[in-house]
């Protein structure tokens, strides 16, 4: 699963701080921006696993164009990583579906352009929809 990261800029005295708007309370920090994207894998990886102890399930995501718009992160750096976190929330299958051509390059076009997959998307998306 793909998750936005905020990165604060480090100094010669501080890290570099990264948080995951999408999991609230899921942040890091490294000496270096490689460091940082390192530990922010470790980050995702022990929140989610801790949210399936709790309760089995991921906070709504809002994706990068959300967050980008918040205040709160304004000068901040922006990346995506990438964190195989479906192992924690039951095993993913595959599943052939039915979609109009033209709906579907919506789909990728909308799904990329907020740093998703389509398979991301339509999962999100049906989350929502059975809120």
């Amino acid at each position: 699963m793909k998750f936005p990261i905020a990165i604060e800029p480090g100094t010669r005295k501080t890290a570099f701080g990264v948080v995951v708007p999408d999991l609230p309370g899921c942040f890091s920090a490294g000496d270096t921006i490689e460091e940082a994207f390192e530990n922010a894998v470790e980050a995702i990886t022990l929140f989610c696993e801790v949210m399936t102890e709790r309760d089995g399930a991921l906070p709504d995501t809002k994706g990068m164009a959300h967050w980008q718009k918040d205040r709160e992160y304004k000068d901040w750096t922006w990346g995506i990583i990438e964190v195989p976190v479906e192992k924690f929330f039951g095993p993913a299958e595959k599943i052939n579906i039915t979609v109009p051509a033209r709906m579907l390059r919506k789909i990728d076009e909308w799904a990329k352009s907020h740093g998703q997959t389509r398979s991301g998307f339509l999962v999100d998306a049906a989350a929502q929809a059975m809120k």
